[in-house]
């Protein structure tokens, strides 16, 4: 983990928002609608109207969005840090295909992709942004624009328990995912907690399939031992989960273990390789566990604090063009940012480190180009307060449809536009929020 972050989100690459592209996604045979639950919107609704043609298209998609060229451009910009935006998907054997709709391809994809910021130098977060059976009502960026919420139950709970085992084996033993440094569990999850039953116990059990991997395939783990005699990964994997008397290694981890220990196997058997433990896990550093922070639910949320066990990391976000922040006025943008107090609120509770891990420079009124600028500056140095900052998006499509969308939801156009400063630790004004600090 960088001593400070400064990065983007890999949206709309491998979980694929129509919004930010709107005339690509036309040309791939989507559709545009106000309610992205009554048309061809998400990739749910893509692949249940096209079976035929959608992975061949959203390959085509998947290597001209996110490519050499904008690793070359982020490495030039400073950014150390990418938080890439995953569905359940991706791990193809978790889907339900008499009634799940999604394209195939996409692990081969973020092999390319890792291998390409390794190389770079830039290190990356799994973020699980779309979970199965849907985790936020009526969201493109859930991979399936529904009412019908159906994540916060025991059968899709053991799916993503399943994919963060998968996705944690495969960052220890994958050449190409050694630039992972944290697994996010749940994007943006409902904010009422009274909404997400379960979700503590989730918490708890994410933390202790990651734990329960790493320690099965030889990175050390307090607290849990190594019984493994075997240097096939799927194997120490199955061995560890039936040796264990550990309390959390309770029979949801014990089933996900054993699902992870299988997929693995197949993985292994598609990418034409064993993960050959010698060598492998031992010496390698504990992945940090991810959760959005205590503060983003309310109604007494659990606090993921309580799951932690080994290194962990928590993510807010923060958006003001949405409303609810702040009053839709330039000075009372400023005043808010310039106060924020989240780092400190969090850290009171146990969360910390904590990073944005979303914002952007979109205002409800029409921002000059001097506003945007210290509208950058400010955020930048609120959110450097705690462990960094991470900006949506990358980029936003060009084009007519599209509009001026990128000059406020790209951080490459915000920097080409003098909003946001080529070296990402700087900014243009240190004492931009210097009128309005409450010093009382």
């Amino acid at each position: 983990m960088p001593s400070k972050i400064y990065g983007v989100n890999l949206g709309s690459w491998l979980v694929l928002e129509s919004w930010m592209l709107p005339q690509e996604w036309l040309d791939m045979g989507g559709q545009s609608c106000s309610d992205c639950s009554t048309c061809i919107a998400d990739e749910f609704s893509f692949a249940k109207a096209f079976p035929d043609t959608v992975d061949a298209i959203f390959k085509t998609h998947w290597e001209t969005w996110f490519n050499q060229t904008d690793v070359d451009t982020l490495k030039s910009l400073g950014i150390n840090t990418v938080r890439i935006p995953l569905g359940y998907w991706i791990v193809e054997q978790l889907v339900d295909r008499e009634t799940e709709f999604y394209p195939r391809g996409g692990l081969e994809q973020l092999i390319r992709g890792l291998g390409q910021l390794h190389t770079a130098g830039i290190v990356a977060i799994l973020d699980h942004h779309a979970l199965p059976g849907v985790q936020t009502p009526n969201q493109m960026f859930t991979g399936h624009c529904t009412s019908d919420v159906e994540f916060y139950t025991p059968p899709n709970y053991q799916r993503a328990l399943v994919w963060a085992g998968v996705m944690t084996a495969l960052s220890h033993l994958h050449p190409t995912f050694a630039s992972v440094f944290a697994i996010e569990a749940v994007n943006e999850p409902i904010m009422d907690a009274a909404q997400t039953p379960g979700y503590g116990t989730y918490q708890e059990n994410f933390v202790t399939v990651v734990r329960a991997v790493e320690a099965a395939i030889g990175v050390k783990t307090q607290g849990l031992d190594n019984p493994q005699a075997t240097t096939n990964a799927s194997q120490a994997i199955l061995n560890f989960s039936s040796s264990q008397n550990n309390t959390r290694i309770n029979s949801d981890v014990k089933t996900a273990l054993g699902t992870t220990a299988n997929i693995l196997a197949q993985i292994a058997s598609d990418e034409n390789t064993q993960f050959d433990l010698r060598g492998s896990g031992s010496g390698q550093a504990s992945l940090v566990t991810n959760f959005m922070d205590v503060n983003w639910q309310n109604d007494n949320p659990s606090n993921p604090a309580a799951a932690a066990w080994g290194p962990q990391g928590y993510d807010n976000h923060l958006y003001y063009v949405f409303g609810g922040v702040a009053a839709a006025d330039p000075d009372d943008y400023m005043d808010s940012i310039c106060n924020l107090n989240r780092v400190q609120a969090d850290a009171t509770l146990g969360d910390s480190p904590l990073w944005f891990g979303e914002w952007g420079l979109p205002t409800q009124f029409d921002a000059t180009d001097e506003f945007l600028q210290e509208w950058a500056d400010a955020q930048k140095l609120a959110y450097s307060k705690g462990a960094g900052w991470i900006f949506w998006n990358f980029k936003v499509e060009h084009s007519t449809l599209a509009g001026n969308l990128s000059r406020e939801w790209s951080y490459i156009d915000g920097v080409r536009l003098g909003y946001l400063t080529e070296d990402p630790s700087a900014v243009h004004n240190t004492s931009v929020c210097a009128p309005f600090v409450d010093n009382s």
